[in-house]
Formats: C-alpha cells, sequence, structure tokens
C-alpha cells in the first residue's frame, strides 16, 4: 500500500516544529507509604462508574494545539483560546482537579514535575471562568509534602487560589478500576468527585516505557503497591487511560527531560523547549510528544496503540485538526 505523501510531509512538519522548540516561534519515603495497604477485604471494594469527563467534541475547533513562546503563562493562554477557551472546558461552580507530574523532591529546572507556572496559569483560568474549587494533587513516589513543596506547584497553585490536597490514607478509596488487568485499587477521592479534570504532565524520558506523558501522569491516583503495575506496564497504562477520560490535556514541554527519566537530575538530561501541547484527545497529545522528542510511535510505545484500539483517541495525530499559535 503506497503512503499518502501528503501526509507524510504534514506530519513531519509538525514534527519540526516540535523539534526546533521555542527558537522556532523566535525566528517565526514514600514507598513504604505506598506499599502500607495490602491485604485489603474484597467486599471494601467499591464498584464505580468510569469517570468520562471528555466535553463533546467540536468539528470547528481543534483537537490538538502547540503553543510555543517565552512565556510559560502566556503559553497556557494561547492553548486554551485555540482550543475554544476555558469556559469550553469549565463552568460555573464546578469543582476541578488538577492532576500535575508532582512525583519526585526535585526543583523545577530538573524538568522531573510539572512546570509551577503551568499549574498556576491553568488554576487562573479555571477560577476566572467560574469554578466552585480548583484542587490541586497528586500521589508523589518521594515524600509528599516535601515533593509539594520543593516541586514549586504547591505554592505557585495556592497563589492562585487553589486547593492543595496531600494524599492522606482517609482520602483513598478502594475502587474496582475494571480494567483488563487493572482490578481493585486504592484511588485518591478527588478524582472521583471531580465535576472537571485536568491532566497536566510533563513530558519525560522514561527508562521502562521510552517516555512518561499524559498516560502515565494516571499512575498517581492510585494508593498501593504501584510498582506491580510494572510487570504489565502498557496494558495498565491503557487500563488507567480506559478509567480516567480527562476534560483536558495540557503537556507541559517548556522544559523537556530527554534522558534519565523520569527522575532526571543533571542540568544535561534538559532541553529547553518553551512549548506546550494540549488538546482533547490524550492520545494523540501523547503520540504527538513522543514522536518529535524520541521518535517513538505505537510501534515503541504499545500502549498508544492499546489505547487507540479501545477509542480512547489516534496515534494519527497528522489526520486531526491542528493549531499552532
Amino acid at each position: 500500500m503506497m503512503a499518502d505523501p501528503e501526509r507524510a510531509d504534514r506530519r513531519e512538519a509538525m514534527l519540526k516544529l516540535l523539534r526546533l522548540g521555542g527558537a522556532s516561534v523566535a525566528a517565526a519515603g514514600l514507598a513504604v507509604w505506598l506499599n502500607s495497604r495490602s491485604g485489603r477485604e474484597e467486599s471494601a471494594v467499591a464498584t464505580v462508574r468510569k469517570p468520562n469527563f471528555a466535553v463533546p467534541p467540536d468539528a470547528k475547533l481543534p483537537q490538538l494545539v502547540v503553543s510555543q513562546g517565552d512565556d510559560p503563562r502566556q503559553l497556557v493562554r494561547a492553548a486554551l483560546r485555540e482550543l475554544g477557551g476555558i469556559r469550553r472546558f469549565v463552568s460555573r461552580g464546578d469543582v476541578v482537579v488538577v492532576k500535575p507530574n508532582m512525583a519526585w523532591d526535585r526543583a523545577p529546572q530538573q524538568a522531573a514535575n510539572t512546570n509551577p507556572e503551568v499549574v498556576a496559569e491553568t488554576v487562573r483560568q479555571c477560577r476566572e471562568a467560574g469554578a466552585k474549587e480548583v484542587i490541586v494533587t497528586d500521589v508523589p513516589v518521594h515524600e509528599p509534602h516535601q515533593v509539594f513543596e520543593r516541586s514549586g506547584i504547591a505554592e505557585a497553585a495556592r497563589a492562585e487560589g487553589a486547593r492543595i490536597v496531600l494524599p492522606e490514607w482517609r482520602l483513598f478509596k478502594e475502587v474496582d478500576l475494571r480494567g483488563e488487568v487493572l482490578g481493585a485499587w486504592p484511588v485518591l477521592e478527588p478524582f472521583l468527585a471531580a465535576d472537571k479534570l485536568i491532566n497536566i504532565p510533563i513530558a519525560k524520558q522514561h527508562s521502562l516505557t521510552g517516555a512518561t506523558l499524559g498516560m502515565k501522569n494516571w499512575f498517581g491516583i492510585l494508593g498501593g503497591q504501584r510498582q506491580r503495575l510494572h510487570q504489565r506496564i502498557h496494558e495498565s497504562l491503557a487500563d488507567l487511560a480506559d478509567f480516567l477520560r480527562p476534560t483536558l490535556t495540557i503537556l507541559d514541554a517548556w522544559r523537556v527531560l530527554v534522558r534519565n527519566g523520569p527522575t532526571g537530575g543533571g542540568s544535561g538530561d534538559v532541553e529547553l523547549k518553551k512549548t506546550i501541547i494540549a488538546g482533547t484527545d490524550p492520545v494523540a497529545v501523547d503520540a504527538y510528544a513522543a514522536k518529535a522528542y524520541w521518535n517513538l510511535d505505537a510501534a515503541s510505545l504499545r500502549y498508544l496503540k492499546l489505547a487507540s484500539d479501545r477509542g480512547l483517541g489516534t496515534v494519527d495525530f497528522e489526520r486531526l485538526l491542528v493549531r499552532v499559535s
């Protein structure tokens, strides 16, 4: 079967833009804590409807936006504007949960956690749209309080009116995820009770999966023995993406951890791309970034193909309406 040359040219042009990053626009202790609840009783496990926070599609609006420039807050605003504005996603009176990648005891410059300015601007936008409450939370790998503060996310989000929720065990609920490989797991309750859910991962290389992006960020809704998920990592990621369908994905590629992920450490692991990739198709957002920054596709990241097969989005991002701002 002959390849479509127009589609191939479009794909390469889109990827070239991302690889150049912001320059293109200018020129144009928790491990024990997580494991502490094993041997739960089956009767305590709740069956809940899979939360679907997605907004209705709009054929006139792009499914994917690439925003590049010199101010991460402005990039969030530009991406939201191109997608139809924050009021497309957040209504007055909503309780909005914002899920950054906030897993590691690292400073913002190390690019192991989401850029705090990207989180803060998202919170501000939600508040301006009339959200009743904006909650920022995650279940870190390292000690939660230390991670939340050192990452800069807690301080920046609080300044914009968010409530920071630490993952205390009283806030977890045993839930049947009804996945192909994932069954009962403790889930942090704000992710079950929200009206809207905004996923704000950071683009990072990952030693096990190749890249950690939006779908991998859902590990941070779970307690329990999460290392067990690595035994069937691709199926687990697809199960998590099937369980939680976000209102919006805002991928932080301001700084990209291009090697030694997911924790990084040295400045040589980080490249400044000055980019936000946002969209309503979470699979396409991941597929786009993985291909652009690490030349990985669905053949390498099998969880993308599994998610696409389940109807959660498309790996063929070049087929979508994409806008660059």
